[in-house]
């Protein structure tokens, strides 16, 4: 939660690369993709309206590359997300502390990207409209453990042809299902004043879809299922009033239809308040 009247913004690089994936439960490489390589650039921006109340927004820009083959990558503006948090209990047992949160998001598309062409795509272009829910518990002020569970509804997308092919079947129309997710995180983490270190675990699970046809391209309706381990650190920058800096990185253990990626992302954030107390 940010502290209320403050804006905390600021810009990310984040790389994801792979060279072997899951084909179904298949576990593969393609010498026509190489390593897949998913860069980016990603705004993101979050305002305390009071204690309990913080807003936030997000917003990529993507880039795809592959090693391998003929293929060429694309980029561009991928989705804007903009989404609230809700900290509607908050517990004191003792020296430690219980809270529960509720966010919402919203995502779409902000540019005319086509879904139809992975894994170099740079995004599936559905409507998203996500639920988490979240606990936290912090231990003697320092150690802090937290779950969380999310669904997210996705809207149908189009495609710029009149008919494809999968899950067995042909269909004559360009509207593709896009089957809704369900995923949950827990962490444990070390926190300071000035810095924390966390462990995290994430698991994603498509409700429906379809697996990659031997041989073929992944479609944007497959399923796209992976459990995934992971690093974050977080730092206020020496000498520099209201600068953080912040990094994360995740290996995918285990997926159905997806790459098993490894993935890093960091950057800085600047806080600035707006509370004559507070400057």
């Amino acid at each position: 939660m940010m502290s209320p009247k403050n804006f905390c913004t600021g810009l990310f690089y984040g790389n994801d690369s792979w060279k072997n994936y899951w084909e179904g439960s298949l576990k593969r490489d393609n010498q026509n993709i190489g390593t897949l390589t998913t860069q980016n650039i990603t705004w993101m921006g979050v305002y305390g309206v009071n204690s309990k109340v913080s807003v936030l927004a997000m917003l990529p820009y993507v880039w795809t590359k592959a090693s391998g083959g003929t293929l060429h990558g694309m980029q561009g503006l991928q989705d804007l997300t903009v989404g609230a948090k809700y900290n509607f209990l908050k517990k004191d047992i003792g020296s430690d502390q219980l809270n529960f949160y509720a966010l919402g998001l919203f995502s779409m598309p902000v540019t005319n990207y086509t879904p139809d062409f992975l894994p170099l795509s740079i995004g599936l272009g559905s409507k998203n409209l996500s639920a988490r829910f979240t606990s936290s518990y912090r231990l003697k002020k320092v150690w802090k453990f937290s779950a969380s569970g999310a669904y997210t509804y996705r809207s149908n997308i189009t495609l710029d042809r009149p008919s494809y092919y999968t899950n067995g079947q042909l269909y004559f129309t360009n509207e593709v299902q896009m089957f809704n997710l369900f995923d949950y995180v827990v962490r444990a983490g070390y926190h300071k004043s000035n810095w924390h270190a966390e462990v995290f675990y994430v698991q994603q699970n498509t409700l429906g879809g379809s697996d990659i046809r031997r041989q073929d391209m992944p479609f944007a309706s497959n399923q796209m299922n992976f459990s995934k381990a992971g690093v974050s650190l977080l730092l206020d920058v020496p000498h520099v009033k209201n600068l953080t800096a912040r990094c994360w990185s995740s290996y995918t253990l285990a997926g159905r239809n997806v790459g098993q990626s490894f993935s890093v992302m960091a950057g800085l954030m600047y806080n600035i308040p707006f509370s004559q107390s507070q400057q």
